[in-house]
């Protein structure tokens, strides 16, 4: 029913034996995207890129929770992606930090979901503050008005 809304209407399935059958089902017969969510080894992506999915979502957050290195798994995704030629794109989620954005760009991840916060704290740097705040004390001695 949801395919039905637009074409292009991404369908969300677990990474699990089940989703990647449905994965089969929905990229062949319905010729609808799929984003294969709740992956986190290497494994499991192959056999997701294998199935045809448009989109996987490996959990780079949550791994580190566990006290590995979700970065890793991105590099190791992004390897084996490039080696087969898959054109299943990388959709980098749970990402808490700056450095999880820098380094899903500097892998080559097609995407990284965020929460608000991390996405603000992207501008930021404090050599941009200092300068920012001596641009506008020199603006402020010229005794100008702008509007």
């Amino acid at each position: 029913m949801l395919a039905k809304i637009a074409e292009n209407v991404c369908i969300k399935v677990p990474l699990t034996l089940d989703g990647l059958k449905a994965c089969k089902t929905i990229r062949t017969d319905m010729n609808r995207l799929v984003n294969v969510t709740l992956c986190f080894s290497a494994n499991q992506t192959l056999l997701a890129a294998k199935a045809g999915v448009t989109f996987i979502s490996p959990f780079v957050g949550r791994l580190d929770d566990t006290g590995l290195d979700g970065m890793d798994l991105i590099a190791e995704i992004e390897q084996i992606y490039d080696n087969y030629d898959f054109d299943t794109e990388i959709l980098v989620t749970s990402a808490r930090t700056v450095n999880h954005v820098k380094q899903s760009a500097l892998i080559g991840a097609d995407g990284v979901t965020a929460p608000p916060a991390t996405l603000k704290a992207l501008v930021k740097h404090p050599l941009t503050d200092k300068g920012l705040d001596a641009f506008l004390a020199d603006w402020a001695k010229t005794g100008q008005r702008i509007g």
